[in-house]
């Protein structure tokens, strides 16, 4: 049930100009260049934040010598009116393309191997049944992904929910795990090795995913359990074709699933090594805000996934 409370404070006291005051706020970390963002003067972003503090009852910003600083209560109001504004946006997007002729928009985030595998899928079903549904996708880590879809950059994201704070905001619908396999070019001088070990690994060129993702950090823990230091020669991407062109051209190692990497392995220029790292990230799936509307446009793509999935994963 809606806090009575809450609903006065929206309608009574909450105005677009201070959402978007509190968004520059959080960029830009000073009043005066919030105001210039914001197309208003000091004096009145003053102000709006001075009213807005008065009718939450608490300090959002800490005034420093150079510059504002969000506190936790700062930290909560400047999501949520990243959030509204995204569906302001959204809905002005979806009322000028009905307008056009078009048939709505979704934008849907993904890691690395449902981009290349469930999500193309469902892009192809989607466009069968409803042509004009305007489709953009982002690949990157989960942590980023589940920022842009709690923002509302993003309205859904395969991938993994990573910590309680996002968890309680977010849907998740698990879909499949991924174990991953040391993958290097045919004709690699480890192919064949029986007597593989972490410590001739270490030694290796490899191809690692950025700090912070998950596989990162577990390979970090691989490594340092069995006493060992990181990889000394190593480049950082999740660019699948920056990857597959490295290890073709190199002696290069990288851990990725098999699924991933069927097609080449497949037609021979890439192989597995005999080595089982037990490396299993957990698993990925669909995720939603808690308690959002999707459009129609998203409502389709949430179904298209829900239905390839079940065809390719069973």
């Amino acid at each position: 049930m809606t806090d009575p409370r809450s609903d006065r404070f929206v309608r009574s006291h909450l105005k677009t100009r201070q959402l978007v005051l509190l968004v520059e706020l959080g960029r830009h970390g000073s009043i005066l260049h919030a105001a210039q963002a914001a197309n208003l003067t000091q004096p009145a972003a003053s102000k709006l934040l001075a009213d807005l503090e008065h009718a939450l009852g608490v300090k959002l910003f800490e005034r420093l010598p150079r510059g504002v600083a969000p506190t936790w209560y700062g930290e909560v109001m400047i999501r949520r009116a990243g959030a509204a504004l995204a569906e302001l946006d959204a809905g002005h997007q979806e009322v000028m393309e009905l307008l056009s002729g078009l048939a709505g928009r979704v934008a849907v985030g993904a890691v690395l191997t449902p981009s290349t595998t469930l999500l193309p899928a469902a892009v192809v079903e989607l466009k069968a049944r409803q042509p004009r549904v305007h489709v953009a996708i982002t690949v990157d880590t989960s942590k980023i992904l589940t920022q842009q879809l709690q923002s509302g950059e993003l309205d859904l994201v395969i991938g993994r929910v990573l910590d309680s704070e996002s968890a309680a905001q977010l849907s998740f619908e698990p879909l499949t795990d991924e174990p991953h396999s040391l993958i290097v070019r045919a004709g690699h001088p480890l192919v064949g090795r029986t007597d593989l070990g972490l410590p001739e690994l270490a030694r290796q060129s490899w191809i690692l995913p950025p700090g912070g993702s998950i596989l990162r950090d577990r390979l970090t823990s691989l490594f340092l359990t069995a006493g060992l230091g990181q990889p000394q020669q190593a480049v950082e991407t999740l660019s699948l074709p920056v990857i597959t062109s490295l290890l073709a051209q190199s002696d290069m190692v990288v851990a990725l699933p098999e699924e991933l990497m069927r097609p080449y392995l497949d037609a021979g220029l890439l192989t597995v090594l005999p080595m089982e790292l037990g490396l299993r990230m957990d698993a990925y799936g669909i995720v939603t805000r808690r308690g959002h509307q999707l459009s129609p446009g998203a409502e389709l793509m949430l179904n298209c996934l829900r239905a390839q999935a079940r065809q390719r994963l069973g």
